[in-house]
Formats: C-alpha cells, structure tokens, sequence
C-alpha cells in the first residue's frame, strides 16, 4: 500500500500549481498548501516501509470527550450552532466506536429538549428561533443516542407545522420563517421528514424541480440557481434528491465528471470549488457523493455495482487525512497549519470512513491505509450517521402515523 501511494505522489507531483511566472493570489496560496503539504509528507516518510499511517483514535476520543463536558471561551461565537457541537462530537465518537454512558446520553437529551421551539424544529440553543440547520443537527444526535427518551423529544406535529411555515410555493425551503433560501435547507427538511417519518403528500411539491434547476453547466450544485457549483451545496442536493427518489432527474455523468475533478491530484484531499485550496472537510461533502453517485447510476442502468471501489483515490484521501489534517494533541482539522475544531474533526473522520468502506462496510472490499486499527465504523451516507442507527430510527417511527396538518387535507 505505501509503495502504491508512493509511486501515486510521484506521478502527480508533475500536477503542481504552474503559474506561468503570472502569480495571483490564488495561485501563491495554492504553491504553500503544496509546500506544506509535501513538508508533512516528507517528515512522515511515506513510502518507507517500517512507517504506516495511524488514527491517533486515544488523543481524538479525549479531545472529543472533554469537549462534551466543557467549552472554552473561544467556543462563544457558536453560540447558535450548539446542537451542531452536539452531533459533530457524538458522530466523531459514534465512527470511532466509542460509546456514551447512559448520564450523558440522557443530559444530551434534556438539553436539546431546551433547544426545542415551541413553534416546532430546533434552535441554535435554548430559546433560539427555530431554524432547519440545527434542526438538522439535533434530530442527527438524537438519532445517534436512539433511545426512547431521545426518540420522545422530537415533537413531530410541530416539527411538520415547521417544516411547512418555511417551505415556498417554487418547492424550495427557507432556513427559517423570513430567512434565506438555499439547497441546504432542502437537505435538511429531507433528512429529518424521513428520518422521522413525517413526509406528506405535499411537503415536497416541487422541491426536485428546484433542486435540479440549482445543477449548473459545470455539473455540480450550487446554493440557488445561478450560483456556482460548490460541494457542500452538491452533497445536499443530491442527497435530498435520494431521499425523494429523484435522483434520475439529475445530470449524473455530468456531476459525476465535477466531482471527481474535485480531488486535488497532488494533495489527495478535495477542494470544494474549482480553483480552490484542499480542505478537509471536503473529504465527506465531495466524497460522500461518490456512493449515491454510485447508487444512482446503478438505478440508471450503468452497472457500476459491478466495481469494488468507488470512483475516486480512496488511498490518496485517506493519507491526507491521517498525515496532513491530525492535530498532534487531538482533533482535527482543514490542512496544515490550521487550527482544530469539531467541525473538521467530525466531517475528516467521516471522509476517512467513506474512503475506507465499500458498499457499508463489507470487509472483503475494505480499503484500509495504514495498521488495521485505523478502520472507523461505516456511515451512511445519505444522513451521515451509522447505518444501524438510521434503520433503527426509521423504524422506531414509522410505527407512528404520520402527522396531519390542523385544518389542511396535507
């Protein structure tokens, strides 16, 4: 495997940046990120065989653990994003295989009760206004927990009354009543109406032909229609459109074709728009497509079933990860010479997990760089949990009826 990845990284060190003497901005940020980058490379001595890549699983469960218990000051700026630390902490550990005791799970579960509207959805934190992002989040992280107690907080009556006082005549959704509208809210109100089985007949009225109108020329997705394709953007989209089967309406040899250009040839990480540094994140949202693109055009009739791994580097994405984006005290994070977060820390490891698993998990196609312990648990990848933990979820609640709206036939 390292001799593999070795004689990759020399075949693409020719893909450089080339400015052509014209240097922009642009292009001296590119040249040290690849500076940077080798410099990690070098000091690991990738390609020596007593050296393999390692998880440092010990340092990221203290890191994440502590951060369930306190915050710093330097947190304070989150303070409407606290159901997203919630989920960004609890899916790190769920990948790594590190439980949560029974207090904990349960304190988690008050909290996010506090964070509940009484208008229905979640806030940013306890009386917040409602929003779908973090609506996103808490119904993730109660997800994850999947017991009663956490299946109980979610009101789905005024969840659906929510999900409707911010969906548009055109089938898009604003963030929140009177916000701004993009493909990220359509994600959301997806993932958590199928999560918790309250998808009406009218809910999603025109929501696919918005989504496919947001698909541009380059083949990704961009926020509304017009705007330049970005991963972040296309991961929700074609996401959302899984979710509500449309998937087909979509260009999907086009966006294919956009995402795979997407993983940087010398790095081996994802950028998240053309022209841009590799950042770690992207390691799920560019990733993360790779298996509902390989879904779909299973669906289609292009018998991509028949492959044993997904159509980008899984090796060259895993040893960016482990080499280039692990804090040496825990956590991680966007490249070289950034700081660690949660953020970064929950969506590498689920890079890593994706770029590791083929087909869920199955070990036989298991790709694995570096010692055996390196392997995370599979996500899934439409919600970004674990597998077993959507089928249990979807399950608990389609035992419920779905919700009518007051005086609506929806």
């Amino acid at each position: 495997m390292a001799n593999a990845l070795r004689c990759w990284r020399q075949e693409h060190s020719k893909e450089r940046m080339k400015d052509d003497n014209l240097p922009t901005v642009t292009s001296v940020e590119q040249k040290t990120v690849e500076q940077n980058v080798e410099e990690a490379y070098d000091a690991f001595g990738i390609g020596q065989s007593m050296l393999q890549p390692t998880l440092q699983r010990e340092k990221h469960f203290q890191y994440l653990k502590k951060g369930l218990r306190h915050l710093s000051e330097s947190y304070s700026c989150l303070d409407a994003s606290r159901p997203w630390l919630c989920y960004w902490i609890l899916h790190s550990l769920e990948l790594l295989g590190e439980p949560i005791d029974d207090c904990t799970a349960s304190n988690i579960c008050q909290f996010l009760t506090r964070c509940q509207s009484p208008k229905g959805g979640f806030g940013g934190g306890p009386g917040q206004e409602p929003h779908l992002a973090p609506t996103y989040a808490a119904v993730n992280a109660l997800c994850i927990i999947g017991t009663e107690e956490a299946y109980s907080v979610i009101n789905r009556e005024k969840l659906l009354e929510f999900l409707y006082s911010v969906k548009q005549p055109n089938g898009s959704f604003t963030m929140h009543v009177s916000g701004e509208v993009d493909v990220r809210s359509t994600y959301c109100a997806a993932s958590v109406a199928s999560l918790t089985n309250i998808i009406t007949p009218t809910l999603f009225e025109g929501t696919p032909e918005w989504v496919l109108s947001c698909q541009n020329w380059e083949g990704g997705i961009g926020g509304v229609p017009g705007m330049e394709a970005h991963g972040g953007y296309t991961f929700c989209g074609m996401a959302a459109m899984v979710i509500l089967k449309k998937e087909w309406m979509l260009d999907l040899k086009a966006l294919l074709r956009w995402v795979t250009s997407r993983q940087m040839r010398f790095e081996g990480g994802f950028q998240g728009r053309c022209n841009k540094l590799v950042d770690g994140c992207y390691s799920f949202w560019q990733a993360g497509l790779l298996p509902l693109l390989h879904r779909a055009l299973h669906m289609d009739g292009k018998n991509s079933l028949s492959m044993t791994h997904w159509m980008f580097h899984q090796e060259a994405l895993q040893e960016y990860i482990l080499l280039c984006c692990q804090n040496s005290t825990g956590g991680l994070l966007d490249k070289p010479g950034k700081s660690r977060d949660f953020y970064h820390t929950c969506y590498c490891l689920s890079g890593l997990s994706v770029a590791q698993h083929f087909g869920g998990g199955d070990l036989l196609h298991d790709v694995i760089v570096g010692d055996k312990n390196n392997r995370l648990e599979p996500i899934h990848p439409v919600y970004n949990i674990g597998p077993k933990k959507v089928a249990q979820a979807v399950m608990h609640f389609l035992k419920l009826p779905v919700p009518q709206m007051k005086n609506s036939s929806n």
